[in-house]
């Protein structure tokens, strides 16, 4: 603190609230209206009311994770209270909520009011936590700033203190978001302005200002949840007066005459102007760079869009898989927004022609696992994944590609020529004499098993199969970098069950996703890969005729990073194609809901199964599709693991200096977990990677989802 340094607290517990709970979500027609509903909510003994405004909902539409938390939303409110009530019974809840509202009926507040019980609440309160975060979202440098977010005020007196604010923002021409906690009068409150703008800056202090006067007009606190901070410091001397103020610069002085506690903070606080994060005036770099950023308008903003918010800053007990490294580590230097920072900072004031080109950055990217979850999970979108191979491209043009790099990126390559003698290969890579020398030498941990391959590909053994004479809906089939080679055997059966299930099966001709390129950084050639795939897939793949892909991280770049990484000629083909492509649980389990897909395929014998899904599913698809294809046999249990990133991340386990922390992740609660289940019990894993893990975490074999559902077939052919 400002005064003391605190090192024991004694904590004042109090009840836990009622088990039963519901959460109604009054739709509004206008903030005016919300503002008067939330007086009605609160005279029915609310737990809380907290709001969310027309800005917040729109931004939370190109959000990955919070697009499904918009289950409840009808419409296009102007602002959604969020009233939730916890009682003992839930027969006092319907109650309540039904009386409240036949009230704001009467009044004309609201138009839709769902009531929400069960797991479906924690939907409700994530889309409505996201809502600071989704605010870095909105496009261009004027953004929702906190400058005045924590005024509050009576609640019987925020109806008239959001009038007289309307008016100041009207005076200014500005726009605002209004958030947060309504129900206790302390709606947070963030004005529209780049601060990159001289002009803005100024209108920043202002506006500060005059809701200072506008606030201590209604007896209400300029900071109502977080303190004064250097942010409203400066402020303090017009809201407690000039003579209060300096007496709280003489108990300063008496309790801390050094000045070592968080200086500047309370009294002699600097200028709010002062340290902002952008410098007024500043001109903004336009970059050259591989993926299209325009939707972002340039990289660079696309990194700002961090806003520091900490969501990365996640443990493994709190769920979720951002950021893996961090959750590990538990250093700051890992983090998401670490990342985001380095990379603000340089692209804003390196003097390099290339502003990408700097160690710092290769030393705090070094650890990203390329997992895909903050695209995700950060509310903002910040997508570390597509940042870090933009900076690789860039960084080994300037300093070369690595030979490791460059084997992992063709991958397919290598396995194409050893696949004409996979025995010598298998016997190299095993040999206790070559193996571990051969990884040493390219930089791979001699503790990790490299894949081995199997007798033919893919591709050669579909080319020995008869098509089948009935007339069938036609499915391609991708034969990946991965499912071609050293997953052959999967590819193999995953042909033979959707045959079985009267599916016709052919693999179109296609290079390799380019994921191991991306992987790498190595965007141009990527590129070259994704060009050529658009030109020669999208005369036949469509709605009748999509295109399946086993490997989640392979079919997934088509809908991810193809459409922002193909020549511009491609750019409209690829997000045309996008649209046809589905990981192969995500398509049965879609035939299923249509019907197409019958459980009497299958035995009906009990069997209980712990899937771990794969990382890029839980960041661009869902794990959903998996648990229902797997529960299309009557009896049986899925039970997903709450694992997160399970550490190798393709080939960032493989690597010698990535292991230790590799098998850390794996350990922080997917080895464990697995450790724990009956030894009958099946442990499946959609991702190629994410086998080789487990086995070498647990040494309990996991099986790809396709095979459990090819085992439960009735007959085989």
């Amino acid at each position: 603190g400002t005064l003391a340094f605190t090192y024991e607290i004694k904590l004042k517990l109090v009840p836990l609230p009622p088990a039963e709970k519901a959460v109604m979500c009054v739709h509004c027609h206008t903030l005016k209206e919300a503002f008067e509903a939330n007086l009605v909510a609160l005279k029915y003994g609310p737990g809380a009311v907290e709001l969310m405004d027309r800005k917040v909902l729109e931004l939370t539409k190109s959000n990955l994770t919070q697009r499904k938390n918009r289950f409840f939303v009808e419409g296009d409110p102007a602002a959604i209270l969020i009233v939730e009530f916890a009682r003992d019974r839930r027969d006092e809840i319907i109650s309540l909520a039904e009386s409240m509202k036949t009230e704001m009926q009467a009044k004309g507040f609201g138009y839709h009011y769902p009531l929400i019980f069960g797991e479906d609440i924690k939907r409700v309160w994530a889309l409505r936590k996201a809502g600071l975060g989704v605010l870095s979202n909105m496009s261009g440098d004027a953004k929702p700033v906190a400058v005045i977010e924590d005024t509050a005020v009576r609640p019987e007196d925020l109806p008239a203190y959001m009038e007289d604010f309307g008016r100041l923002l009207e005076k200014h021409q500005m726009e605002c978001v209004y958030h947060a906690h309504i129900g206790t009068g302390e709606l947070h409150l963030r004005p529209v302005l780049n601060l990159k703008s001289e002009k803005d800056v100024a209108l920043f202090r202002s506006i500060a200002k005059e809701t200072a006067a506008l606030v201590k007009k209604y007896h209400g606190s300029l900071s109502g949840e977080h303190g004064d901070g250097r942010l409203r410091g400066s402020l303090i001397p017009l809201m407690l007066g000039e003579e209060v103020h300096a007496l709280l610069a003489d108990i300063k002085q008496s309790w801390d005459p050094g000045n070592i506690f968080n200086p500047g903070k309370i009294v002699s606080t600097p200028p709010m102007e002062e340290s902002l994060r952008y410098e007024a005036g500043q001109q903004v770099k336009q970059i050259d760079t591989f993926f299209d950023f325009s939707s972002d308008q340039g990289v660079l903003r696309a990194v700002e869009k961090c806003n520091g918010s900490g969501d990365c800053r996640k443990t493994s007990l709190m769920g979720g898989t951002m950021c893996p490294s961090y959750m590990a580590t538990r250093d700051e230097w890992n983090t998401t927004r670490a990342r985001a920072n380095i990379l603000r900072e340089f692209l804003t004031h390196s003097t390099k022609k290339d502003p990408f080109d700097h160690e710092e950055i290769r030393s705090v990217m070094d650890l990203c696992l390329s997992c895909k979850a903050c695209k995700s999970e950060c509310p903002s979108g910040v997508d570390i994944t597509k940042y870090k191979a933009e900076f690789l491209q860039h960084y080994y043009d300037a300093h070369g590609i690595p030979l490791r790099a460059r084997l992992i990126a063709g991958i397919d390559r290598v396995h194409s020529a050893a696949s004409k003698a996979p025995w010598l290969y298998n016997f190299v890579i095993h040999s206790p004499l070559a193996g571990k020398p051969f990884k040493r030498m390219l930089g791979f941990a001699p503790e990790r098993m490299l894949p081995e391959l199997p007798p033919e590909s893919l591709t050669a053994w579909m080319a020995k199969q008869k098509p089948s004479g009935r007339k069938q809906k036609r499915v391609y089939l991708m034969a990946d970098e991965f499912t071609n080679y050293s997953d052959a055997g999967i590819g193999i059966i995953a042909a033979r069950l959707l045959r079985r299930m009267g599916y016709r099966v052919e693999i179109p001709d296609h290079l390799s996703s380019g994921r191991t390129y991306l992987s790498k950084g190595l965007l141009r050639k990527a590129r070259k890969l994704a060009n050529a795939n658009v030109k020669m897939l999208s005369g036949i793949i469509g709605p009748d005729s999509p295109l399946i892909g086993i490997e989640p991280s392979a079919i997934l770049a088509f809908r991810d990073e193809y459409p922002e990484l193909v020549n511009e000629e491609f750019r409209h083909a690829a997000r045309k194609l996008s649209r046809h492509c589905y990981t192969i649980d995500e398509f049965i389990a879609g035939e299923y809901d249509e019907g197409n897909i019958s459980h009497e395929l299958f035995v009906d014998d009990d069997l209980e199964i712990h899937l771990h899904a794969h990382c890029y599913q839980k960041a661009l698809s869902s794990s959903s599709f998996t648990i229902k294809m797997l529960s299309i046999p009557e009896n049986f249990h899925v039970t997903e693991i709450p694992s997160g990133c399970c550490g190798m991340a393709g080939s960032f386990g493989y690597e010698k200096e990535h292991y230790a922390l590799s098998m850390k992740v794996g350990e922080m609660v997917l080895f464990p977990a697995i450790r724990k289940t009956d030894e009958e019990a099946v442990i499946a894993a959609p991702g190629t990677s994410c086998r080789q893990q487990i086995m070498d975490g647990t040494q309990r074999r996991a099986l790809h989802p396709v095979e459990i559902l090819w085992n439960a077939l009735k007959e085989t052919d």
